[in-house]
C-alpha cells in the first residue's frame, strides 16, 4: 500500500510541477534618458563607442523601431514613465494617478510585479509623480528629472578659437558630480551592491535601473570627451541652421532644450553638442558593463532577461534642432534590446512596437495577470521569433496641442494645428525625412488616407484635439 501511494504522489507531483519562486525568471531593466535609436555603436555607420550595449544586442534581439508616443509636458520623460509605468497610452496617463487615495488611481507596474512574487528595486532618474519609496521595496539615490545645469551651459558661443565657458569635466559645475562622484557610477555601484545580495536568495528580482545619462548637462570624465574630437564627428545629413516652424510646434528659442546650442545653428555647436553626447553614452556603457559583469557572475545569470531602452530620442543638430519636443524619428524612435531564455540572439527587426511595450513583456514573463487597463503588448512573440508582425500597424504622435503625427512603414504625416500646417515625408525614398511632399498633386490621396487612420489612432489613444483643415492640402 506504501508503494502504491508513493507512486500515486509522484504522479501528481511530476504532471503538475509546483512553479516556486526560484523557477520565475528575473528582470533587469535598464533605461537610459534622451537616447536617440542611432546611438549605440551595434547599428551600421555608428560613431557612437559602446561595446556593452552592444554584447546585449549580439546576445539578443534588437527593435529598430521602438517608439514615444510623445508628451502633454515640455519634460516628454515624465509623460514616458507615466506611460511606462501606468502601461496606458498617452493621454489616459496623463489622468492616471499612482497615488492610491485618488479615483483615479492606477496599479504601477513595480506593484504589480511586486504582486506577482518579485523583490522590487530601483535606483536612479524617477520622475514619476509618486513616491518610488512607495512603490519599489528598496528605493536609492532617487534622483530628479535632471542634474542641476549652470548659466554657463546655456551662453555657450560654440565659436571655433574662443575659449569655452563651460567644460562637461569641470566637476565644480556640479551636475552629475554633485555629490561627489558621476551619478551614473553611482548608479552602477547601487546596481551591483543589489545583485550580489540577490544572488544569495531565492526570491526572483524586478531591477528598474534608470541613468539620467545621455541627458543634458552632459558630462563625463575628460578621458571620454577626447574619444570624440569635434572636427571628426559627422553633421547630420539633415541639418539646418533653424526649422522653420518651430515657434508654431512648441520647440522655439524659449524651449530649455532649444538653448543648448545658439540661433541659427552652426556645424561646430552641433559637432559639440554630439562629442559631449556620445562621451556620456560611452562612459554609461562602461557601467552598464560593470552591471553585465556581476550579474554574469552568479548564478542567477542564466535566468535573468535583460530589457534595455530610453524615455525617447533627440535631435541634436537635426532639422535644426536640439531637443526632444518633436516628431521626427531622431527624437521619438529608441534602440530597445531583450535578452534572455528563448530570445533570439543577434536579431534585429524593424517591426512596430512601442517603447512601453516592455511592461506587458515582463508581466507575460512572470506569468502575471494582464490587468484590464494594460494597453500595450508584450514583445515575447516577436523577440522569440514565434512572429515577425509588429505590435502596432501605425505609430501615432503627439506633443501639447502644437503637433500630431502618424507615421506607417512607408510615410509620416506631421501636422502642427496653431498655424494649420502639414508636412508629408515619403520614408521609403526619403529616411532622413528631408523633403516635404505635403504640397505635391500626388500626395493628396496618401494625405486623405492617412488622416482616416490618424483619427482612428486618435481614438484608441483617447486624444481629444480636433484637427479641421485637412481639407486644404485633399482638394
Amino acid at each position: 500500500m506504501t508503494k502504491i501511494y508513493f507512486f500515486l504522489f509522484f504522479l501528481v507531483f511530476a504532471f503538475n510541477p509546483i512553479v516556486t519562486a526560484q523557477e520565475k525568471p528575473n528582470i533587469l531593466f535598464i533605461f537610459a534618458d534622451d537616447l536617440t535609436v542611432d546611438a549605440i555603436g551595434a547599428l551600421s555607420n555608428n560613431e557612437v563607442k559602446t561595446p556593452n550595449l552592444d554584447r546585449l544586442v549580439a546576445n539578443g534581439t534588437l527593435f529598430t523601431h521602438a517608439f514615444n508616443q510623445g508628451s502633454w509636458t515640455p519634460a516628454v520623460c515624465a509623460a514616458s514613465r507615466a506611460m511606462l509605468n501606468s502601461g496606458s497610452f498617452l493621454w489616459e496617463a496623463h489622468q492616471q494617478s499612482f497615488r492610491k487615495n485618488k479615483s483615479n488611481y492606477v496599479t504601477p507596474w513595480s506593484i504589480q510585479m511586486k504582486n506577482a512574487g518579485y523583490t522590487t528595486y530601483m535606483t536612479g532618474k524617477w520622475h514619476v509623480n509618486a513616491n518610488a519609496n512607495d512603490l519599489f521595496d528598496v528605493a536609492k539615490d532617487i534622483r530628479p528629472g535632471m542634474p542641476n545645469q549652470t548659466k554657463e551651459r546655456y551662453n555657450r558661443t560654440f565659436n571655433k578659437g574662443e575659449k569655452d565657458s563651460w567644460s562637461p569635466y569641470d566637476k565644480s559645475n556640479q551636475g552629475y558630480w554633485k555629490g561627489g562622484k558621476h551619478w551614473s557610477e553611482i548608479i552602477g555601484d547601487n546596481t551591483i551592491s543589489f545583485i550580489d545580495e540577490a544572488s544569495k536568495k531565492e526570491q526572483p528580482f524586478f531591477m528598474y535601473i534608470a541613468f539620467n545619462a545621455p541627458h543634458d548637462p552632459r558630462q563625463s570624465p575628460k578621458e571620454f570627451v577626447d574619444m570624440y574630437p569635434p572636427n571628426s564627428i559627422k553633421i547630420p545629413k539633415n541639418f539646418i541652421p533653424e526649422y522653420p516652424y518651430a515657434e508654431a510646434m512648441g520647440s522655439g528659442k524659449n524651449l530649455r532644450d532649444e538653448k543648448l546650442a545658439p540661433f541659427p545653428r552652426t556645424p561646430n555647436s552641433v559637432q559639440v553638442n554630439r562629442q559631449e553626447y556620445y562621451a556620456i553614452i560611452t562612459h554609461m556603457d562602461v557601467q552598464i558593463g560593470r552591471i553585465l559583469d556581476a550579474l554574469e557572475s552568479t548564478e542567477k545569470a542564466d535566468n535573468t532577461y535583460i530589457i534595455f531602452t530610453a524615455d525617447h530620442g533627440l535631435a541634436i543638430g537635426e532639422h535644426g534642432l536640439i531637443g526632444k519636443q518633436n516628431m521626427y524619428d531622431s527624437s521619438i524612435r529608441v534602440p530597445l534590446i531583450i535578452t534572455g531564455k528563448g530570445i533570439k540572439k543577434g536579431y534585429q527587426t524593424a517591426a512596430f512596437i512601442y517603447l512601453q511595450d516592455v511592461m506587458a513583456t515582463s508581466l507575460a514573463l512572470a506569468d502575471a495577470p494582464k490587468p484590464t487597463s494594460l494597453d500595450y503588448k508584450s514583445l515575447l512573440p516577436l523577440a522569440s521569433g514565434k512572429t515577425n508582425k509588429g505590435n502596432y500597424k501605425n505609430m501615432y504622435g503627439a506633443y501639447l496641442d502644437k503637433q500630431r503625427m502618424i507615421r506607417t512603414k512607408t510615410h509620416k504625416m506631421i501636422l502642427y494645428p496653431s498655424i494649420k500646417k502639414l508636412r508629408l515625408y515619403d520614408l521609403k525614398n526619403d529616411p532622413n525625412e528631408m523633403f516635404d511632399i505635403a504640397e505635391n498633386k500626388t500626395s493628396k490621396r496618401i494625405i486623405k488616407k492617412l488622416f482616416k487612420q490618424f483619427q482612428k489612432l486618435q481614438k484608441q489613444t483617447s486624444d481629444p484635439l480636433v484637427i479641421d483643415y485637412i481639407e486644404k492640402y485633399t482638394k
